[in-house]
């Protein structure tokens, strides 16, 4: 009951608002569907949102950028069968004879700070949190996960400019509210979701959206963690 009352309140304060800043566009939803889809498997629905996501306005690019960033969170493969659904809806298009914008590739990176330290500083800007010392947890038990989650996840992934923080952001919580069984992951990425920028109203919204995509399990556990995420923040 609690959870539904505080979604309720965000939901009423949106209305109030009207304000259409307060909403995720088009094409961040799409992204949602998509990396949903993605990290359950569900390939039929993924076209759908494929050709959805193209005709609401992302490039070809920025969907492969997309499902790119799943493989960090979800696995190479559920990465790869997206892309190759995605290399057959292109197919199918420009079969059909639509003209979908390719868009721009990722930038070169020309930074002679280690990839480490890149990704330290790409860590701390999403969380707003400094880094502390000595190393706990999963990274003093095993120093070089550590090292891969910052040299290759923040560095080399994160920092691709093909999609946003907030754009990889969005994709990254599609993702582990669709596997499951990550909740402390997935409550780390709504809190840095909320540093960001993303309104409670925006994270409600996303819930919203998933319902369609990933089981009721796993939206019930979603709703779960972003409840206390938001009851944290008070």
């Amino acid at each position: 009951m609690a959870l539904a009352i505080t979604l309720n309140s965000i939901s009423v304060a949106l209305k109030a608002q009207n304000n259409q800043n307060s909403y995720l566009s088009p094409k961040e939803q799409s992204l949602i569907h998509i990396a949903a889809l993605t990290g359950k498997g569900d390939l039929s629905k993924l076209k759908m949102a494929l050709n959805d996501g193209l005709d609401a306005g992302l490039t070809v690019n920025q969907i492969k950028e997309a499902l790119i960033h799943i493989y960090a969170y979800a696995g190479f493969p559920r990465s790869i069968r997206g892309l190759q659904t995605f290399m057959s809806v292109v197919e199918k298009r420009t079969a059909a004879g639509l003209h979908d914008i390719v868009g721009a590739k990722a930038s070169t990176i020309n930074d002679e700070r280690s990839k480490y330290e890149r990704g330290k500083i790409i860590l701390q800007e999403l969380t707003g949190v400094a880094e502390q010392e000595p190393k706990t947890g999963y990274a003093a038990f095993a120093p070089s996960i550590e090292i891969f989650l910052k040299e290759h996840l923040f560095a080399d992934i994160f920092e691709r400019d093909v999609l946003s923080y907030r754009d990889r952001e969005l994709v990254t919580i599609s993702v582990l509210s669709s596997i499951g069984g990550v909740e402390p992951m997935l409550s780390s990425h709504l809190n840095i979701c909320l540093n960001i920028g993303l309104t409670p109203g925006q994270l409600l919204q996303f819930l919203r959206i998933i319902k369609s995509d990933i089981g009721k399990k796993e939206v019930k556990l979603a709703e779960n963690v972003l409840d206390n995420v938001l009851k944290n923040k008070k």
